[in-house]
């Protein structure tokens, strides 16, 4: 039995950054805390969704920042239980930086399979594994992000969008979306479901084509810094 959580009202993208700010300097929870806490539950997402996880083959498209580090986390958590993973990073690994770099560098010491998009030959080797994904998983850009993706994140968004077997989740939001205006970027993944933290992002309603089915899940931020959250259980 999960804990219930109560996710609240829709929040913006610098709402969700004060939170952070408030959980992380504040209340002083450490921002790999948050980053484990956020991965484990996309990997529990991730493992529910795989009809045969023994068989089942994962991609996780990964970015150099904090979303990459909770790509990179929860390829761990499945790597672990067996399933079969396979990250693609799609920047140089030294723009990888803080709580991502210490999850990318543990992941690169587990011995986990890892695509460098950069390089044309393991470019080519990630869009055939793309293409033969049963669960392709977006953790490319963040809410941080703006403007259309570009480059190899672009590159990897269209052949994600274009794998013929593969369902499609996003972490935190699908890359090129803007979390606050529900404007679709060029291109943007297109998720069949999404994982968000703390609470939903407010574009979300704008956009249900490409966001999926949502789930909230609780990082650890106090509930008393949440706008719209309830005062907890009950008592009898």
């Amino acid at each position: 039995m999960s804990i219930p959580y109560d996710a609240g009202e829709p929040l913006t993208c610098q709402e969700i950054r004060e939170l952070d700010i408030l959980a992380i300097e504040h209340v002083g929870i450490p921002g790999i805390v948050l980053m484990e806490n956020a991965s484990r539950a996309v990997a529990e997402v991730a493992f529910a969704a795989l009809l045969n996880p023994a068989r089942a083959r994962v991609v996780f498209l990964c970015g150099p920042g904090n979303n990459g580090g909770d790509g990179f986390a929860a390829a761990r958590h499945l790597r672990n239980a067996g399933v079969d993973v396979t990250v693609v990073l799609a920047a140089d690994a030294a723009k990888s930086q803080g709580d991502a770099a210490t999850n990318l560098a543990i992941y690169q010491r587990m011995e986990g399979r890892l695509l460098r998009a950069t390089d044309p030959q393991e470019l080519s080797q990630a869009r055939r594994a793309i293409q033969q994904a049963d669960l392709i998983v977006d953790a490319l850009l963040g809410t941080g992000s703006r403007g259309d993706p570009r480059g190899t994140f672009a590159e990897l968004i269209e052949a994600a969008n274009q794998a013929p077997c593969a369902r499609r989740l996003a972490i935190d939001i699908p890359s090129g979306l803007s979390a606050d205006t529900g404007e679709l970027g060029k291109p943007t993944f297109r998720a069949d479901a999404t994982v968000t933290f703390v609470a939903a992002k407010v574009g979300f309603a704008k956009a249900p084509e490409v966001v999926g089915r949502v789930v909230v899940a609780d990082i650890g931020v106090p509930r008393e810094l949440i706008p719209g959250r309830k005062e907890g259980l009950q008592r009898p």
